[in-house]
């Protein structure tokens, strides 16, 4: 991974600080896309301690807005001609219905529709890599989710759950249809299930919601660095160059739900998503 650029959404806690560490300890250069300026340098401090590297930076980026997205893509963009690894981690799960600042649903809005932009406007960079690749963090979650295409903002009847299976079961969609559309590339793009990981993804930060019942499933659940393993495997592995469009859980292509698997689904939510974040390619 030496002198490979990485970038990392989400990267300020739990798995995306593991991975941080895990990909920066490979020699790669990591940059850690964060939302507060504040979290964002105690992770970044905290990750060249563990993983012993100064090639890690900090940039930061609102995914729950387009403008913040855009606004940090050409920056980006300015800066590095090439992508290596793009790491789309960043995962909200809100108990209350929340939109974000251009009135998406939280969960959709973040999980799907905030990395679905990301990735279209960094694409070009990624396939100008040696082997550039697209690694979703997804969640065994999705087999219970189905696109609500008369509610997709959830304006109706919100349940977390619901929302929450429906951004990750879009997390597969997305990699599925990308993966067509990287064909004839050196660019792949899978998607993961990290494993129950005990990080603070379920805990409303305001309310504090989730504390008790996350103390009491501690033991159960994976560590960052154990949840994070499948998706530095396939940020890094040389086995997985010419792997894509699957899901993996433990290094492994794993089973999806009938809904994960439809490409007319996949199509339609490509077209949904380019709609709903303002792009148009005109190519189907």
């Amino acid at each position: 991974m030496h002198n490979k650029t990485v970038l990392l959404t989400g990267a300020n806690s739990g798995m995306g600080l593991a991975t941080t560490v895990a990909v920066a300890k490979l020699g790669a250069n990591v940059i850690m896309l964060c939302r507060s300026k504040q979290r964002g340098e105690q992770a970044l401090a905290e990750a060249r301690r563990q993983s012993g590297s100064d090639h890690i930076e900090l940039m930061l980026c609102d995914l729950a807005s387009l403008a913040s997205i855009r606004a940090f893509a050409a920056t980006f963009l300015a800066k590095h001609d090439v992508l290596d690894v793009l790491v789309n981690n960043a995962g909200v799960v809100t108990v209350k219905r929340k939109t974000t600042a251009d009135g998406f649903e939280s969960m959709m809005g973040v999980n799907h529709l905030g990395h679905f932009l990301l990735t279209q406007l960094l694409l070009d960079a990624i396939i100008r890599a040696p082997q550039g690749r697209i690694v979703n963090v997804s969640s065994g979650a999705h087999k219970i989710g189905r696109i609500d295409w008369a509610n997709p903002h959830l304006q109706r009847g919100f349940r977390v759950w619901n929302g929450y299976a429906q951004s990750k079961l879009a997390n597969i969609l997305f990699t599925r249809e990308l993966a067509k559309r990287l064909a004839g590339t050196s660019a792949t793009a899978n998607s993961l299930h990290p494993g129950a990981v005990a990080t603070n993804i379920g805990v409303d930060r305001d309310t504090g919601f989730g504390k008790a019942v996350h103390a009491m499933m501690r033991p159960f659940f994976l560590t960052a660095a154990q949840g994070a393993d499948t998706a530095v495997f396939l940020a890094t592995s040389p086995d997985v160059q010419t792997v894509s469009g699957e899901y993996f859980y433990r290094r492994a292509i794993a089973p999806v739900s009938a809904r994960a698997k439809d490409d007319a689904l996949a199509r339609q939510l490509w077209d949904w998503s380019e709609e709903q974040v303002g792009l148009t390619s005109g190519k189907h």
